[in-house]
């Protein structure tokens, strides 16, 4: 056949052949139907069903490779098996982790954290400066971290950095400085990006975190302008006669 290609008579001949074995016809069984789910998973668009299918491809064609004999095809998908398999269990985790907490109500980074890596910090290190490019998000773990141009400190348990994470020019608007040693928890831009761009439900409940934060810094602003113009205004109280 020109350029390479298997002639399709001969893959024909191959497959009669393969019905005269004992278990011919469950073995094409089994190639056939791992083939159908290979098919399909070029039409999911999510990470989750796609490796589930890859699960299911990967064991219809060790079933062949065990039936057929084919002891090649059989090891290549014992190989990609645990790893298909192990990703699934994985996105399966966080895809529950995220339903869990968008049901409960409860924060974002609690389901973030396991994905995040422990960093230490000493008294007096800066964490970033106003203006640099913002590529971590970050969870105080323990110590005290201030951020100098707000005037506050950041609670311990707070995830923080995202805002900048996700602005047009990702510029920090502050400085964080700590104040004490401790230790955050941090998370880098490809690694969120791999979690955001693979499962849908990931990237909807970051948006719900932003959403929250946003709308929280907005009521605490008001709220502020508001003591503001209370302590600026003058007192109409007449004296006592």
């Amino acid at each position: 056949m020109a350029h390479g290609l298997p002639d399709p008579m001969a893959l024909l001949a191959q497959l009669i052949v393969s019905f005269d074995h004992p278990f011919g016809f469950w073995a094409v069984g089994c190639a056939g139907l791992a083939a159908v789910l290979i098919v399909v998973s070029c039409f999911v668009k999510t990470i989750l069903p796609l490796r589930l299918l890859a699960v299911g491809s990967n064991a219809g064609f060790m079933a062949y490779g065990l039936l057929q004999p084919a002891p090649m095809i059989f090891m290549l998908h014992a190989t990609l098996l645990p790893l298909n398999l192990f990703r699934a269990v994985e996105m399966a985790r966080l895809t529950k982790q995220v339903k869990n907490a968008a049901t409960s109500r409860q924060r974002g980074d609690v389901w973030l954290k396991p994905y995040m890596r422990s960093r230490p910090f000493s008294a007096g290190e800066v964490l970033f400066h106003k203006g640099d490019i913002a590529d971590q998000l970050y969870f105080l773990v323990e110590g005290q971290i201030d951020l100098v141009e707000a005037g506050r400190s950041i609670p311990v348990g707070e995830l923080f950095g995202e805002i900048a994470f996700f602005a047009p020019d990702r510029r920090r608007t502050g400085t964080a400085r700590c104040a004490t040693a401790g230790k955050v928890l941090t998370i880098d831009e490809s690694s969120f990006k791999q979690l955001y761009f693979q499962n849908p439900a990931f990237g909807f409940e970051v948006v719900r975190l932003l959403a929250g934060r946003l709308s929280h810094d907005a009521q605490d602003l008001e709220r502020r302008l508001a003591e503001a113009a209370r302590a600026a205004a003058p007192r109409t109280d007449s004296p006592p006669t």
